[in-house]
């Protein structure tokens, strides 16, 4: 695993974008980046085991490196599941089939919001939706609705905002004490911090579940949650 440095130096005043050396470091960024991401990696595993269906779909939407697909490989197996990858940056899904190399994946370096979506059993968006421009995600939410079977399942994981802005400044605090327990220094905090301003656009976990409600799904929880950083499952 390669080590993240890349906010030690300012190359990436213009923001964040998931080019080479993003990619390069990605395993190593978000595991120090994202408090409980191993967690919900192994959750994913579990919820995909109680919800993959005989031969259905799984989607791994802005899969990236892969560790969800692998999840999700691993929950399915033995259930006949086609799995499909999805990242629309280059970098990524070319790294990501060299670390999967596994041909009975199929991996797609395409735009999810243009990914076909049909008889769907498990649907991952980790991490990748906060990410979409807010007027086009509850198009994406009512695609992915549409696209799954009756009882299947998107597992939805965010960074999230929080109504009160004291809460939100103490759980950005806590945050950012987490990175730094990882071996972030504070430059490398603030820069990062300012490369990902108005490209990540977190939304309150209220608003996820209403979103969630307007695009379809029967019911919405959460079932996961480490400081601003949540993992929710809505069912179809």
């Amino acid at each position: 695993m390669n080590h993240d440095s890349i906010y030690t130096s300012d190359i990436h005043n213009n923001g964040f974008i998931f080019d080479d050396k993003v990619a390069c470091v990605f395993a190593d960024m978000i595991k120090r980046s994202v408090p409980g991401y191993a967690q919900t990696l192994q959750m994913v595993e579990l919820l995909a085991h109680q919800y993959a269906q005989q031969n259905s779909n799984i989607y791994d939407l802005g899969c990236s490196l892969g560790a969800s697909t692998m999840a999700l490989k691993r929950g399915a197996a033995g259930k006949n599941c086609h799995i499909i990858a999805v990242d629309n940056s280059p970098a990524m899904i070319s790294r990501c089939r060299t670390i999967l190399d596994d041909e009975t994946i199929d991996t797609l370096c395409q735009d999810i919001l243009e990914t076909d979506i049909a008889n769907a059993s498990v649907i991952v968006l980790n991490f990748v939706l906060q990410f979409i421009a807010q007027n086009e995600r509850l198009d994406l939410l009512k695609r992915i609705q549409a696209g799954l079977k009756p009882g299947g399942v998107l597992i939805l994981s965010e960074k999230i905002a929080f109504p009160d802005a004291s809460e939100n400044n103490r759980q950005i605090e806590l945050h950012e004490s987490f990175k730094r327990a990882q071996g972030y220094s504070d430059l490398e905090i603030s820069r990062k911090r300012s490369a990902l301003e108005n490209v990540l656009i977190p939304e309150t976990m209220d608003a996820h579940h209403k979103q969630l409600q307007r695009a379809g799904f029967s019911a919405s929880h959460t079932w996961f949650q480490c400081f601003n950083f949540a993992s929710m499952i809505a069912i179809k």
